[in-house]
């Protein structure tokens, strides 16, 4: 059983049967990926999309066949709606699934969880009360690529795990993004905005983070759009825009990484370094990819096996284990680490010293081979 359900809301979800409702919260430009493929899962059931721009709840829904759209309150009163898709801006996830709770529905948010330690734990602490989940992406660790590789290394591939090296690097979004500002303060930068794939990533193969050492810098005080209806406009960019950061883990194994916004040289890197051997994964921002295996001899390429969606994944990972009663895989809890963590390295730039993480949790199994988000399995 979840420490998110109580004995008695697991016994309720257990009665019911059939594809889970779901209502989406959010029709931004993210929004597209995960209709895309909730829309075709046949475990979950869309049924109403919301957006505080009617017009863009409207466009979505008749691009994606979705019956009904409105207002977020027009969403929660939707009795069929269990599973409520939190799509809105970092600014303002926690208080949408402050809501959604409240409304006595689960919750799957877009990452961060939260944007400070306090209000992440205030989501979780309301889910346990209400006997409600409380998940969170990324999703991607789901992806064929990066279960291969976790299956890889707890089989013994490379040995012990010792060390990981991540780079994520890249001039920044705002050349193809239509509206970056909000990528460049509170609640984004490349640390919080794709450091959440590779943090996941980490403390999914590692566990959880016991301390972190950082520095930061921002290159650029001002960006400009580079294209789309605002090209040429100007913003502030006002968080670091460069993170270089050294994890400790409870295990004993350390990672390096750098998340950077600064460079024209764009590059993704995620290795693991163990006592036999290393192996390379894919991007963690991606479901599917390469994986190398360096041992001994020339360098294996590595079939992976496992489902290859795209986002929207973890909302049917977390619809099926609503109605088995048992814990979701990208869980709050995981989430709430990874807030910590990133909020720890921030910290720890600032005072130029470690600083210790104070939460923890435990990481699920990794998925079963063979493991299909687009297998009908709640009939």
């Amino acid at each position: 059983m979840s420490e998110f359900t109580s004995a008695s809301e697991s016994a309720v979800e257990a009665t019911k049967t059939g594809p889970v409702g779901v209502g989406v919260i959010g029709a931004g430009n993210i929004s597209t990926q995960y209709l895309t493929n909730l829309t075709a899962f046949p475990d979950v059931d869309v049924r109403f999309i919301a957006d505080i721009i009617p017009e863009a709840a409207a466009a979505q829904a008749e691009k994606f066949g979705i019956p009904a759209h409105g207002s977020a309150e027009e969403l929660l009163a939707d009795p069929e709606i269990e599973i409520v898709v939190n799509l809105t801006l970092p600014q303002v996830h926690a208080e949408v699934d402050l809501q959604v709770l409240a409304a006595g529905k689960h919750v799957w948010s877009e990452k961060p969880i939260a944007l400070d330690r306090e209000s992440g734990q205030r989501v979780l602490a309301t889910a346990r009360a209400a006997g409600l989940r409380a998940a969170c992406a990324p999703d991607t660790f789901l992806g064929a690529g990066i279960q291969t590789a976790r299956r890889m290394l707890e089989a013994g591939a490379i040995g012990e795990p010792q060390t990981a090296l991540t780079i994520i690097q890249n001039p920044g979004p705002e050349s193809w993004h239509p509206n970056p500002a909000f990528l460049f303060q509170e609640g984004a930068g490349p640390l919080f905005d794709i450091g959440p794939y590779y943090v996941t990533t980490l403390i999914q193969l590692f566990g959880p983070v016991k301390r972190v050492a950082a520095v930061a810098s921002k290159a650029k005080p001002v960006r400009t759009i580079g294209s789309g209806p605002l090209a040429g406009q100007t913003f502030e960019v006002t968080v670091p825009t460069h993170v270089t950061a050294v994890f400790e883990f409870e295990s004993g194994q350390t990672s390096q990484s750098i998340f950077s916004f600064d460079s024209k040289l764009g590059r993704t890197l995620f290795e693991v370094t163990g006592v036999d051997g290393a192996l390379e994964l894919n991007d963690p921002n991606m479901f599917v990819g390469d994986l190398v295996l360096h041992t001994d001899g020339e360098p294996e390429t590595i079939t992976i096996e496992g489902e290859k969606a795209a986002r929207g994944t973890g909302v049917v990972e977390l619809a099926r284990a609503i109605r088995a009663g048992v814990p979701e895989r990208a869980s709050g809890e995981q989430a709430l680490h990874a807030l910590d963590v990133m909020v720890s390295t921030i910290e720890a730039a600032e005072r130029g010293e470690w600083v210790d993480v104070e939460s923890t949790f435990t990481p699920t199994p990794a998925l079963p081979e063979g493991w299909d988000p687009a297998e009908a399995t709640l009939v």
